[in-house]
């Protein structure tokens, strides 16, 4: 692992030296901006140093540098952050160096990936940095040359002054830049204008990848590193009693085996500090291989735990959790959750009189749907290198939120935060597993008690079977309609285990005059976390194929059926707190209609289409198949997306079509079931996987052409996919698909 430049946050922009000559600017992506007043400094200045979080680095021969402090999961950031930087700082892309940040928390900031917010919430920020640059070069060049500002022009990070014919690289000026003071409120540039962001750029790690260069947690080699796992609870509900390792300990190259606790007694979790088993045991060795024969000979005893309560900061809302003793089975949640459809819930919304429009109307339609535990399954298994000593830590592995994390293990290790560095490696698959990282406070334990350097892995066995799944969920749908088959009232219902996936203000509320939201939850000693689209994965999933179904009873077009309400929310909305856009939720419908000739193939082919707003992005699909031996083969998705302005469209392509790929996989054959709390699904060959002759023949991805700021990507593609696959079986096979996955019921 190389040695760490620890870097933090100042307000926006502050200044740093450089050796050598030549400017850095740096700035917070995700703070308010700074008071002008400061400088940029360069090489040789008497200024103090300041630490930093992103910079824009500029040498004296013209070397271009943007840090991206953001973690890269395969969701492209690392890429397109630093695009936009470069367009307003008028370079050309070929002259940029991108560099990964590392972590640093003494200011704070959204340093992490989730919710697909990096580019919605960076846009402003780093568009402001690169102009900010720019303007600062400009205005050295127009000192040097005695000649007014306004006469200054860029291109391709060079500086030219047409009337006497002067130029100069940025580089050449850079020292000079450095010295001036920060200006605000610089223009940006128009959308019109742009010349890198909405072109497709290669991404910045492809070679890398491609040609294995360490690029992950798990790549990380340090000379004298010892190996580690760990052997958590076979079950849910279990706790550690005893350990016998009296034969381990002889085997060849075992260090060391004991218990570790990954949280104090008494801290208070925040909302990434989810553990499943807060006791496991540690095996040490010189090598994966020895580690792994020992685990094999190790014996521990388990017994059953007692019901607890713990108090959970979530982002500054305290609340209790609690946790219930038992060992917990699928076959006893699924009726525990049944017999919530007639109970008491709470209610989350409620427009007009819902029980007087149930009563009167000419037709009703009500159904229940079920979505199972899921397990991320990540490519690369969760892992973390740690290197703690009496004064300092350097960590290194792959994490989404490790700012959140880190103050978990600044607690636990007990060295403060300006002591503790980590090195952010690109994650092997993320999907929101990463956002929980009690791995790296393992690796950090571990490695303080045997005094060296360690590099934790998970095997799969023990990545899937230690918890923080997607709940499970179930909701219940009721519609109504009137004798002209509008629907006058809709009735929504959801729950989960121990999580309710409830949205009260997605569509269709704001669409129908009577409507209701009611949530309910049931608590358990299983764990549960971000899944890709959290929540958004079941519900657009249930919502899309009731949809579908309603309009069948109303007797119209799936898609018109769905414009129809959204025109009635776009010029007559019901409520105040309708979180979506009803016109660029139709325009995704429109152009999906459009895109796939959906008037035409929807009478003679095997077709189904879903809609979804979420992380402030809009998608819609068009899934055609047809039935080969009892299995749908995936013949084409046609899927529309609205988010803004693209960044970069080859990038946003590619988690368009990771999302559907994703989706269709996950609805088809994704579940994890338990039996007395053990998981019963371990591994590969019994946690059915989407296969590469089971992806669709053909992906057609077509974006909305607007100057909206852009929003989320790595998200919104993957919850439609779902119920335009049910939709499409049910036109196929004649069969409603009210469960997941849907293998088990073809």
């Amino acid at each position: 692992m190389k040695k760490q430049s620890h870097i933090s946050r100042r307000s926006f922009l502050q200044s740093a030296a450089l050796s050598g000559g030549g400017f850095m600017l740096s700035f917070t992506y995700f703070s308010s901006f700074a008071s002008s007043g400061k400088t940029a400094q360069s090489g040789g200045a008497t200024a103090t140093q300041h630490e930093i979080n992103g910079f824009v680095k500029i040498t004296s021969d013209n070397i271009i540098q943007i840090m991206s402090p953001n973690p890269e999961g395969g969701q492209g950031v690392k890429t397109s952050m630093p695009m936009i930087v470069a367009e307003e700082l008028d370079v050309n892309w070929k002259q940029v160096q991108v560099i990964q940040a590392d972590l640093d928390t003494k200011h704070f900031t959204r340093q992490y990936i989730g919710g697909s917010q990096a580019i919605h919430q960076g846009w402003k920020p780093l568009r402001q940095a690169g102009a900010t640059a720019r303007h600062l070069l400009m205005e050295a060049a127009a000192q040097q040359w005695q000649v007014p500002i306004q006469e200054i022009s860029t291109s391709s990070g060079m500086l030219f002054h047409k009337k006497s014919g002067k130029s100069a690289k940025y580089g050449d000026l850079a020292s000079l830049a450095a010295t001036l003071t920060v200006p605000q409120n610089i223009a940006l540039k128009e959308v019109k204008d742009f010349s890198i962001i909405g072109k497709s750029k290669t991404n910045v790690d492809l070679k890398k990848i491609v040609t294995g260069k360490p690029l992950y947690g798990i790549d990380t080699q340090v000379k004298g590193m010892l190996y580690a796992m760990i052997v958590h609870p076979p079950a849910f509900g279990l706790e550690l009693k005893s350990i016998n390792d009296s034969e381990a300990r002889k085997m060849p190259g075992i260090k060391d085996i004991f218990p570790i606790k990954i949280f104090n007694e008494g801290y208070e979790k925040t909302f990434f500090d989810t553990a499943s088993f807060n006791e496991v045991v540690a095996i040490v060795g010189n090598s994966t291989w020895e580690v792994i024969q020992a685990k094999k000979a190790l014996q521990v005893s388990w017994q059953e735990t007692k019901a607890y309560s713990q108090p959970r900061n979530m982002l500054g809302r305290k609340i209790v959790e609690n946790v219930p003793a038992g060992l917990e089975s699928t076959t006893v949640h699924a009726a525990n959750m049944a017999a919530k459809k007639d109970q008491a819930a709470t209610v989350r919304r409620k427009d007009g009189d819902v029980e007087s429009a149930f009563k009167n109307a000419t037709k009703v339609i009500e159904k229940t749907y079920y979505g199972p535990y899921l397990a991320h399954n990540c490519m690369e298994p969760m892992n973390f290198f740690a290197d703690v000593k009496k004064d300092s830590a350097q960590l290194a592995g792959p994490l989404q939120k490790p700012e959140l994390t880190e103050q978990a293990l600044s607690a636990r290790i007990g060295l403060p935060l300006d002591k503790i560095n980590i090195q952010m490696t690109r994650l092997g698959g993320g999907f929101g597993k990463r956002s929980y990282a009690h791995w790296m406070i393992e690796a950090a334990l571990i490695s303080q008690k045997v005094q060296a350097p360690v590099k934790l892995l998970y095997t799969r066995e023990d990545d899937m079977t230690s918890g923080v799944y997607r709940s499970t969920y179930s909701v219940t749908y009721k519609a109504a309609l009137d004798a002209q088959n509008n629907l006058i009232a809709f009735h929504v219902k959801a729950g989960g285990i121990p999580e309710s996936p409830l949205y009260p203000n997605r569509f269709p509320a704001g669409a129908v005059d009577h409507y209701l939201a009611e949530e309910w939850t049931i608590d358990s000693n299983i764990t549960v976390g971000s899944f890709r689209a959290p929540r958004s994965n079941f519900m657009a999933a249930a919502e899309q194929s009731f949809l579908d179904e309603v309009a069948e009873l109303a007797g119209k077009d799936p898609i018109d059926f769905r414009l129809e309400l959204l025109k009635r929310a776009a010029e007559k909305p019901v409520g105040k707190n309708n979180e979506y856009e009803p016109e660029r939720y139709a325009g995704v419908l429109k152009l999906v209609q459009e895109k796939s000739n959906w008037k035409n193939i929807k009478s003679t082919e095997k077709v189904g289409v879903s809609a979804y707003f979420c992380h402030d992005s809009y998608a819609a699909n068009v899934i055609e198949i047809k039935m080969k031996d009892g299995m749908p083969v995936i013949e084409k998705v046609h899927c529309a997306i609205d988010c803004g302005i693209v960044i970069n469209p080859t990038g946003a392509q590619n988690m368009v079509e990771g999302g559907v790929v994703d989706g269709i996989g996950t609805a088809l054959f994704g579940k994890m079931t338990l039996e007395k709390g053990v998981p019963e699904h371990k591994n590969f060959d019994t946690y059915r996987m989407i296969r590469m002759n089971e992806a669709p023949k053909a992906i057609a991805v077509h974006f909305v052409k607007n100057e909206i700021d852009p929003s989320g990507m790595g998200e919104p593609a993957y919850p439609p996919v779902f119920g335009a696959l049910a939709n499409a079986l049910y036109r196929a096979t004649g069969k409603r698909h009210y469960s997941q996955p849907f293998i088990d019921n073809l």
